[in-house]
């Protein structure tokens, strides 16, 4: 077994939020390791949808995905954080002297002071809705993720669900795609009320088709997807040729083995305490959409508050002897170790 990688913060979950949390304690002079299942930086943003545009980042009237994770990857890049990817978090063990072992799948040991779990969703799967030969056909015209857009330049593409996703990517499609339509078995929208207010808007101009208070039921084709059978509220059907289905329902989290690690939980979010986003396992916080408290909101400016406070608070868990002197990035500037 190599040796192993000594650090003072390992954080666990490589997205935007656990991104960030490099910055924050790089600016107090500690050093990080991440961990991340997946094969890339960037978490959700990466995986899922890299070239979707963010609109509530401070000073970005508009950003997509992964620009900003490349800008993140940039502005952490003083502070040299070390990175293990493709790799799943199996194992924590607490020392003697409350520092941890975090080891993964492929045997790799990381001995740091505190522990930081930014795993987002924590290890997600797509929520697949009940049509029939749904599977048959993955890989073959139905996908549950926009990886890359220019895949529907110019065709027929069918979209169902009614959260921020469904809005989002019926907005973006319908400069790119061929023909657009929403089906959604509900006639409003959980998504944000202006994504929801354009896709409406969208429909009246005729650039999409929004199909609503109806289901797909059913999709057929000859080694690809070519039609998706749509029934409504009073068993009327329809038929819509396409080559592309993406059903998008959100995802479903799972914690794996942070599960078994004495955490409170309450469903699959960890309870943390918002004076400093720790858990109640001393020397483990949790920041970003895995966690949970009162008033919680699953935005990534708010992960970047909660990363920003939890290390204040590790630097102090990590060097209880060190008085804590932060100032102003503005007043001396960034540095690297």
């Amino acid at each position: 077994m190599m040796e192993p990688i000594t650090t003072d913060i390992c954080i666990i979950g490589a997205g935007p939020v656990g991104l960030f949390a490099v910055f924050e304690a790089g600016l107090l002079k500690m050093r990080c390791h991440l961990i991340d299942a997946l094969p890339q930086v960037g978490g959700q943003l990466s995986e899922i949808y890299p070239q979707k545009p963010i609109y509530d980042i401070p000073g970005y009237p508009t950003v997509n995905a992964q620009q900003l994770v490349d800008n993140l990857m940039e502005q952490i890049a003083p502070f040299h954080p070390t990175f293990s990817l493709g790799e799943r978090v199996e194992q924590l063990h607490q020392l003697d002297d409350d520092s941890f072992i975090v080891i993964t799948n492929d045997n790799t040991e990381v001995h740091c002071k505190a522990v930081v779990i930014a795993g987002g969703l924590g290890c997600f799967e797509p929520r697949k809705p009940a049509i029939d030969r749904l599977e048959e056909f993955e890989g073959k015209g139905v996908a549950y993720m926009v990886k890359n857009p220019e895949t529907y330049r110019d065709k027929n593409v069918v979209l169902s669900g009614g959260g921020d996703s469904a809005l989002d990517w019926t907005i973006f499609l319908a400069d790119v795609a061929s023909r657009v339509t929403l089906v959604h078995r509900g006639d409003t929208f959980r998504g944000a009320p202006d994504s929801a207010e354009k896709v409406f808007e969208l429909a009246n101009q005729g650039r999409i088709d929004l199909v609503l208070q109806s289901h797909i039921t059913e999709i057929r084709g000859n080694g690809h997807l070519q039609e998706v059978l749509i029934t409504g509220r009073n068993n009327e059907q329809s038929i819509i040729a396409t080559e592309h289905l993406i059903p998008l329902y959100g995802l479903t989290p799972k914690l794996g083995p942070i599960a078994e690690w004495g955490l409170n939980l309450d469903s699959s979010a960890i309870e943390v305490d918002t004076f400093d986003y720790a858990t109640n396992v001393p020397g483990i916080y949790a920041i970003g959409d895995i966690n949970t408290y009162p008033g919680k909101l699953k935005l990534i400016l708010c992960g970047f508050h909660e990363a920003a406070l939890m290390a204040q608070s590790a630097f102090k868990y990590v060097y209880p002897q060190q008085k804590l002197s932060f100032k102003y990035t503005t007043v001396y500037g960034v540095t690297a170790f």
